[in-house]
């Protein structure tokens, strides 16, 4: 063995000596800081009377209590506002469908309006009228009615005026109806298109 190896086998034992040397102070300063935290909490704190841990569990227990008839009422109102939701698109369910049927209908009643006298337009006459019959009987059965808007008084609600014409009648009265208005339950679906008296 050379003399430089010695002297790197001597400064490695060195090295390792002085780590260890360290390492234990390290080692013995964490557990002396342990031991006087212990010491300083279990002298600042002193552990809890049978009366205040009563007392907190209690104060815990109505916390709970709270936070859960806090969440009971949330989910009460929750189911309540759904059933509702689910009761109105029950009731009004057609409504969109409706909207979709009335221009056919008012064209079957344009259809209606034209008068003829041949045999041919007769029966043609009559066959519209079945079809605008059968729809409206079939609207009916779904709650779906025409708005009586002629001879009524001015409902805003109900009535949209196109048109105002003095009158000898009473002011405010529907005297001519330019295209039917319908109702769906108690909810418009289309307002009435009406002549208004002054």
């Amino acid at each position: 063995m050379t003399n430089e190896e010695e002297k790197e086998k001597v400064d490695q034992a060195a090295e390792n000596a002085a780590a260890e040397k360290e390492s234990e102070e390290t080692s013995n300063t964490a557990e002396t800081i342990e031991q006087e935290e212990d010491v300083l909490y279990d002298s600042e704190t002193p552990e809890p009377s049978p009366e205040e841990e009563i007392s907190a569990l209690k104060e815990q227990v109505e916390q709970s209590e709270n936070k859960y008839l806090k969440l009971y009422a949330e989910f009460e109102n929750f189911k309540r506002r759904n059933r509702q939701e689910a009761e109105l698109n029950n009731k009004y369910k057609d409504q969109k469908f409706a909207e979709d049927l009335l221009p056919v209908l008012d064209n079957l009643q344009r259809a209606l309006a034209i008068e003829g006298s041949d045999e041919s337009f007769v029966s043609l006459h009559k066959g519209v009228e079945m079809v605008h019959n059968n729809l409206v009987e079939t609207l009916e059965k779904h709650d779906i009615k025409a708005i009586d808007a002629l001879n009524q008084p001015f409902d805003p609600n109900f009535h949209q005026a196109v048109m105002t014409e003095a009158s000898d009648e009473e002011s405010d009265i529907v005297i001519e109806e330019f295209q039917k208005g319908y109702i769906l339950k108690d909810r418009v679906i289309r307002p009435s298109m009406v002549k208004v008296s002054e």
